[in-house]
Formats: structure tokens, sequence, C-alpha cells
């Protein structure tokens, strides 16, 4: 029995619907008008780019997956990645800035009572602020169960204790996102106001990429926060952490595309343009070969993604199709700025030329929000334990 092409690929498309390739053109002139101009000037003086962040957020490309009720545009992961994967494009440190509210707006929205989420997901609509989201500690990354930040329950309130490290948005954010552990019930997850008695924020550190970002620790002294601030139920709280990374792993995935395609388009510009032995790079196969590597593995790597998303956005668990985007665009793009880098050759090197960016910029990507080994933990884990009958 034959059945027709059309038939053969229903429930299947690679195409973006109108409203999505309206965002991605919004996004895509955002990136090169406004973010890609100042993207060196930020990275060199290190600053927080909040009006590159107000003028994003006055386009709607701030607080997407905020659901519609609490002031936002209620958009899917899929929606979301699109965005992102063009605001990367222009620079990953800003993208990054703009996107850390989707991860501390996580677990308030797959947790948060209606009350929570009007109060703090409706701040970040009402005005360009940002949040952050605190887990990671100095001695607990990957680790996240080793963490040593404590809450203890006292009446009505709980009070934390300890120390967070590498937060991104900490000198900026509004509210936190906080992960602690009670010697009662485990770990609790809590939404604490940033200007709460008790918060002392770090210094900014200073990375080797990505470096507008505002990325401190900060310490939490006998803060206060009262009971109607915890997430799901006390002993919830690791469970709510972990599955905000269903939701953003995916974006991180796509800011690793988009840092790779921006590699691969200098990398391509600078080889017609070039010439050695009489005639433009590109045309060496050395050369030519290592631009069609890139291709290849950015347009697997936003598939990858866009299956992570896709899952997500069906309601299905996406964890392991996420850990796969997740591993494999942060590896992919270090080795296509890696490779832009030698395209450029001494000019890669040099800070006159964007790739010498690109190449500090994309190392975090194989290292924040689940590092790659600990992603192919999870996929291996996956593939190999035995399955529950």
């Amino acid at each position: 029995m034959r059945r027709s092409a059309a038939r053969l690929c229903a429930g299947i498309s690679f195409e973006l619907t109108a409203a999505q390739k309206e965002m991605q053109a919004t996004a895509r002139k955002f990136a090169q008008e406004v973010i890609k101009p100042v993207a060196a000037e930020y990275d060199q003086t290190m600053k927080y780019p909040q009006p590159v962040f107000e003028e994003a957020w006055k386009l709607g490309l701030c607080n997407m997956h905020t659901p519609e009720k609490y002031g936002g545009g209620g958009f899917s992961v899929m929606d979301g990645v699109i965005v992102q994967e063009e605001l990367a494009w222009g620079c990953t440190g800003i993208s990054t800035a703009i996107e850390a509210n989707s991860l501390a707006s996580a677990p308030v929205i797959v947790a948060g009572t209606d009350a929570q989420k009007k109060k703090y997901l409706g701040r970040l609509s009402e005005a360009p602020i940002q949040a952050a989201y605190g887990v990671t500690e100095p001695s607990a990354g990957s680790d996240v169960a080793g963490i040593k930040t404590t809450c203890e329950k006292k009446g009505d309130k709980w009070v934390i204790n300890g120390q967070k490290m590498w937060i991104t948005n900490c000198g900026v954010a509004n509210w936190f996102f906080v992960l602690a552990k009670s010697k009662e019930h485990g770990f609790v997850g809590f939404v604490v106001d940033g200007d709460s008695p008790g918060i002392v924020r770090g210094k900014k550190e200073i990375n080797l990429g990505q470096r507008c970002s505002d990325t401190r620790g900060v310490t939490f002294e006998n803060v206060v926060v009262p009971d109607e601030n915890v997430l799901g139920k006390p002993g919830d709280g690791f469970k709510i952490a972990m599955k905000a990374f269903d939701h953003t792993r995916p974006p991180v995935a796509i800011g690793a595309v988009g840092c790779a395609r921006r590699a691969m388009e200098e990398a391509q510009a600078y080889a017609l343009e070039r010439k050695t032995m009489g005639k433009p790079i590109a045309e060496h196969q050395a050369v030519a070969f290592m631009i069609a590597d890139m291709a290849a593995g950015i347009e697997a790597g936003r598939l990858l993604v866009y299956k992570s998303a896709a899952e997500i956005d069906a309601g299905r668990r996406n964890t392991y199709y996420a850990s796969l985007a997740k591993v494999f665009c942060a590896d992919h793009c270090q080795k296509v700025c890696c490779d832009a880098v030698q395209i450029f050759g001494g000019n890669g090197f040099n800070t006159g030329y964007p790739v010498e960016k690109l190449y500090r910029d994309c190392k975090i990507f194989q290292i924040y929000e689940g590092t790659s080994q600990i992603q192919k933990l999870i996929i291996s884990r996956h593939l190999l334990e035995p399955k529950k009958k």
C-alpha cells in the first residue's frame, strides 16, 4: 500500500510558524542593530548592560515564558529558543544577562502558588528588573545535593544561613530563588526578596568570557523569610530546582548554537577576504572543510535543541533530550570558536577581531547549568540503568 508524501510527513515539520518567524526577525534585528554594536564595549567595561536589557524588555524579549496571567508573553520553550539563538549571535554575555531571568523564574513557574506568581513574576513584567537563581555554592556546583546553605523553621518564618557562588544577575537581582537544606525536611526552595536584611552581595567576578553578565557570590546571614515564600512543600526543593533545568537547558544549548553560528559567519567572511598563495584561503581545502564541519554541527545542534524544546512543550519530560542538546551544542561551539580563531591566524589571537571574544565567551557553555560531564552522566544513566517494569 502506497501512502502520499504528505501523510508520511504528518506530525513532523521543520517550518516555523508565521508568529515564530516574526519573533525571530525581531530578535535578529535587535541583535544586529542593538547588541552587536555594543558587545565589545560591554566586554571591556564589564558593566551590566542595563540599557540593552531595558530595550529588550520593551520588545518582549525578556521573561518570555511568564504566563500572560502574570503579565508575560506566555510563550513556549520553542518560541524562547528561537529568540535566544538570535540574541546569543549578538553577544552571549548580553543574552545570558537577559535569559537569567527565565532561569530564576522557572522554579516559580513550575511550583509557585498563584499568589507567589502574581507577586514575583508580576514584578518582572511590570518593570525592567532582574532576578537570580541561587543554587551553586563554592563547594557544590555539579553536586547540588552537597549544598551547605541551611534553613531552619522558626514559627511561621524560616531563617537562612549560607553562601552561594557564581550567581548570574546577583548584583542586580530584585529577588532570588534560593535552595537550602533543612534538618527536618531536606531541601527547601524559597523566593527571597533582594532587600532582605542579612543578604550580603559579593564583588563582581572577573570571568574569562561573558564579562558583562553580572556574576557574584552572595551570603545569607540569618535572613528571615516568611513561610509563604516556600515553593511547593518543604522537602520539594531539590526536585523543583532540577525540574527548572528541563525548561532552561534548551535555551542555554541554543545560546551555544548562536555563538557558534556567529563564529562561523565571521570565519566565512574572513576566509573569502584573506588571501594566501594567490587565492582566498576559503579555496584551500583545509579551511573549507573546517567551515563545512562548523555548519554540519550547528544544524545538528539546532535540531537537537528544537527536539528538547518540543518535548517539554508537549508536556513530556525532556531531561534526556535537554542533556543531549546541552552537551552537543556546548562542545561543538567550543570547537567552532577554536577553529574560527585558527582560520583568522594571528589576527584571531588579537582583540581587534571578534573571534577572540567569541572564543572566551564560548567556554562557559561547557560549565554552567550542568557541565558537559554531568550531561553525559545523565545521558548514560538514561541509557544504561535498568528500566522499571
